[in-house]
C-alpha cells in the first residue's frame, strides 16, 4: 500500500475532518432517503420552512448557489409536491416558492430525522468537546 499511512498519529488534520465530512455526508443520504430527497433539496425545503414564501434568487442566496441550480432543486421539489410556485403580489412579474402543506409536513420530518442522526453521531462527545468542536467549526464556517 503506497502512500497509505497505518498509523493514526500520522494522519493529518485535514484527512481527519474529509474523513468525518464524508462520514456525515453517506448518513445523511441515508436518512433522506425514506423522502426520496437529496440533502440539496433538504436545505432547500428547510430554508423555505424556516423562512417561508421567496423568491428564486432570495433562495439562491440563502443557499450560496447559482441562480441555475436553484431553479433545478426547485424544481425538484415542485415534482415531489413539496413546494409550489406562486406570481409575486409585489410583483406580478416575479416568482415566489414556497412550502406547500405536504412540504412543511416532510420538512419537519426531515428535521426530526436529521436531529436524531446528529444526536447518534455526536452523542458520544463529552459536554465539553461537543461546546469545543461547536465552537471551533463556527470558527471555521465563518
Amino acid at each position: 500500500m503506497t502512500g497509505a499511512t497505518s498509523d493514526p498519529a500520522e494522519e493529518s488534520l485535514a484527512e481527519l475532518f474529509w474523513a468525518v465530512a464524508r462520514r456525515l455526508r453517506h448518513q445523511s443520504r441515508r436518512t433522506l432517503e425514506p423522502w426520496d430527497v437529496n440533502p440539496g433539496h433538504a436545505r432547500a425545503l428547510a430554508v423555505l420552512t424556516r423562512h417561508g414564501a421567496m423568491r428564486l434568487s432570495a433562495l439562491a442566496e440563502h443557499l450560496h448557489i447559482a441562480p441555475r441550480s436553484t431553479t433545478e432543486v426547485v424544481d425538484g421539489l415542485e415534482e415531489r409536491g413539496l413546494v409550489a410556485r406562486r406570481p409575486d403580489p409585489a410583483d406580478r412579474r416575479a416568482t415566489l416558492v414556497a412550502p406547500t402543506d405536504e412540504g412543511t409536513r416532510v420538512g419537519a420530518a426531515i428535521r426530526a430525522a436529521r436531529t436524531a442522526e446528529a444526536e447518534r453521531f455526536f452523542g458520544h462527545l463529552s459536554p465539553t468537546d461537543h461546546t469545543d468542536l461547536t465552537r471551533i467549526l463556527r470558527t471555521l464556517r465563518d
